[in-house]
């Protein structure tokens, strides 16, 4: 078995070749050609922490891959990490390990910040007077990188609940090119802006439905497991066009659960990003649309990620 660490992961990363492969996966997911069991979920209250575990096969593929993530919250303040993780790679002949990936997490929040590109493809509006970040840890900062192709929009509005964090972020953009703006005020921050990414774990909403203008998108990444929330259910509710990477999952502890369970969404279109991304469309058909991406995270990208890593390798 081949164990690969981060610094060997980093130098094989391919950002183009894994983006496709990606699409890829979440189109055959829509399709039903992935083997992907129900999330395994853990939480540490005593510790701020949870971690989950995914595995999917794509059919016909070689391999099966099984992931672990995790996320302790008050590790900054220790001097570590709030994400970490690694991924398996098994032989789907005779179920012999092939790989151990150590990849810190790593892995897992750059697939997730493509994803967000994903759909910025799809939903985001022509125009971007300025992209709003809700957050300022990891998460956060890739998924601002991987919006750079996707917009000439250099100007950004930042939220956090630490000036610090806050002004640790925008050192980070700025060097990026971005032109930041940071405030501890939701409400300001989505005043300004048509293109939103919210990347915290927090267990209540963080922006309502009357702080979103017409026209804007929003990717929420942040809600993967039960309990999390970072938008009002009204807000949810507001939207006119639902993307979702796995209605199932979406449904059970996404970020629009809360508003499915309450009965909100009966009259709303809730499209799979597969299924989008299958047929060629914009999920946005129309400039003062509401649009909301819900990004659980599917194993069928870990599936992916580790491919286009051990092909390179």
């Amino acid at each position: 078995m081949k164990i690969i660490n981060k610094r060997q992961i980093l130098d094989a990363f391919n950002t183009d070749a894994v983006t496709l492969l990606l699409k890829q996966g979440f189109i055959a997911y829509s399709q039903q050609q992935v083997q992907q069991p129900p999330v395994q979920h853990f939480l540490f209250e005593q510790a701020a922490g949870d971690s989950c575990i995914k595995s999917a096969w794509l059919e016909g593929d070689e391999q099966f891959v099984v992931k672990v993530s995790s996320g302790f919250y008050r590790n900054p303040a220790q001097g570590l990490a709030s994400n970490q993780g690694l991924m398996m790679a098994f032989s789907a002949q005779t179920g012999e390990p092939q790989a151990l990936l150590l990849d810190e997490g790593w892995l897992t929040a750059l697939r997730t910040a493509l994803a967000g590109r994903i759909a910025a493809e799809l939903c985001a509006p022509e125009e971007i007077p300025a992209i709003g970040i809700v957050g300022c840890g990891m998460q956060a900062r890739l998924q601002l990188q991987q919006l750079k192709p996707q917009t000439a929009c250099r100007e950004v509005w930042v939220w956090g609940r630490n000036d610090v964090a806050l002004q640790a972020y925008r050192r980070d953009a700025e060097a990026e090119g971005f032109r930041v703006q940071i405030t501890q005020d939701a409400v300001e921050l989505a005043a300004h802006c048509r293109l939103i990414v919210t990347t915290t774990p927090s267990r209540e909403p963080i922006l309502q439905a009357a702080d979103i203008q017409p026209g804007t998108h929003i990717t929420a990444v942040g809600a993967d497991g039960q309990g999390k929330q970072e938008l009002a259910a009204d807000l949810v509710a507001r939207a006119d066009v639902l993307l979702v990477d796995s209605l199932a999952q979406c449904t059970e502890f996404g970020e629009i659960a809360t508003a499915y369970r309450q009965g909100l969404l009966k009259s709303t279109p809730i499209v799979e990003l597969g299924a989008a991304l299958a047929q060629g469309i914009k999920v946005r058909s129309d400039p003062q649309q509401i649009t909301l991406a819900d990004l659980t995270g599917l194993a069928i990208q870990d599936v992916q990620i580790v491919k286009g890593i051990l092909a390179r390798l």
